[in-house]
């Protein structure tokens, strides 16, 4: 059956379809132009834990997303596919999860692991396990953008964006990051994990193509962090929370603030969206809340006004979405993020996606 014949007997308006694949559409992969690959993966979590059912909790959330969108209302024409991954993934994620915990605990109790040549042994390897589905990441991300497919990657802890990233830098010599946060994440090979959810930006400065990163809503770092920002001599620029809700306070507007934003961002941008850069309320079970941050309005404009702009957007990731154990709230949330997300990474990148419904006149 034709991508056409199924848009003309496809009905929107119904819920959607159990057996088919994200949002309930009724696409393969060949007829879909973003394909979302999940990374449940969480081996180095230092707080809270649950990052890795994140995407499963996205999938089956998405069943109840009302494809009208206000801003795409013909998104869901394109299709979008979440794609198959080695379920090695979830299983490695689970037992070296486990490992990591005895490395975590020593650590906190002061002890030196270099000393210890058991856990010594066990940080190496899960250091290896986890640069190894880095490079399985980017190799599956080649191998949907060298099918001309746009690619998204949905975590998973915020480690798993590095392969996405490197798999970027093959095909864009230069781009910047788009990072809304509440935490830096530029701690170097934090509690000796080299590819922690903490070092994820230090470990993307790695990166020779990517010339910039811009962080917004940051409200929790340690001294480290401000050490390598300084050292990267403008190579990363921050807007706290704290000094984005000042400024607001003294009349500058989000829609000020989101043009110096954007104006700050090099031509080719990746957005790396951390759940928890939102009000705690949209992600309570998310690994590392911090109070305060962003609604999930101010960053759907955000990104709007990016999508707008003369930049190109090309792709993004979100990351640290955690279910709970009796409802499914932070999946809920995940999912409409993720589904307006994919509509202005279309938007912007010329794809058609309707025309914006307007009620107020």
């Amino acid at each position: 059956m034709t991508k056409e014949h199924i848009i003309q007997n496809f009905d929107p308006s119904q819920p959607g379809i159990a057996d088919a694949t994200i949002f309930g559409l009724p696409f393969t992969t060949e007829q879909s132009e973003i394909i979302i690959i999940p990374v449940p993966w969480e081996v180095t979590v230092s707080y809270g834990s649950g990052a890795s059912e994140g995407p499963q909790a996205i999938l089956e959330a998405s069943f109840q997303v009302d494809l009208n969108h206000q801003d795409f209302p013909e998104l869901w024409k394109l299709g979008m596919f979440y794609a198959d991954i080695p379920s090695r993934w979830k299983t490695n994620s689970d037992a070296y999860k486990k490992m990591a915990q005895p490395i975590i605990k020593a650590l906190e109790e002061g002890q030196d692991v270099s000393q210890m040549p058991s856990l010594q042994a066990d940080l190496n390897t899960i250091n290896k396990v986890c640069r190894n589905v880095h490079s399985e990441v980017k190799e599956l991300v080649l191998h949907w953008m060298n099918q001309g497919k746009k690619v998204v990657l949905l975590g998973g802890d915020h480690s798993t964006p590095l392969g996405y990233y490197e798999a970027l830098a093959t095909k864009h010599d230069d781009f910047g990051i788009l990072h809304l946060d509440a935490h830096m994440d530029l701690r170097i090979a934090y509690e000796g994990f080299t590819y922690s959810h903490a070092s994820i930006m230090y470990n993307a400065l790695q990166i020779q193509q990517i010339s910039k990163i811009v962080q917004i809503g940051i409200r929790d770092f340690c001294e480290q962090e401000v050490e390598v920002v300084t050292n990267e001599k403008g190579r990363i620029l921050i807007h706290t929370d704290s000094d984005l809700k000042a400024a607001t306070f003294e009349g500058k507007s989000w829609q000020q603030q989101c043009d110096e934003i954007i104006a700050s961002l090099p031509q080719k941008v990746c957005i790396s969206f951390d759940i928890d850069g939102m009000y705690p309320w949209y992600c309570p079970n998310t690994g590392t809340p911090v109070p305060g941050g962003f609604s999930f309005e101010q960053a759907t404009y955000l990104f709007n006004k990016l999508a707008e702009s003369n930049k190109e957007i090309i792709g993004f990731d979100l990351v640290e979405v955690a279910p709970g154990e009796n409802d499914d709230w932070d999946g809920n949330v995940g999912a409409r993020m993720l589904f307006h997300m994919c509509g202005v990474l279309a938007k912007n990148n010329g794809l058609a996606v309707g025309q914006k419904i307007e009620f107020l006149k």
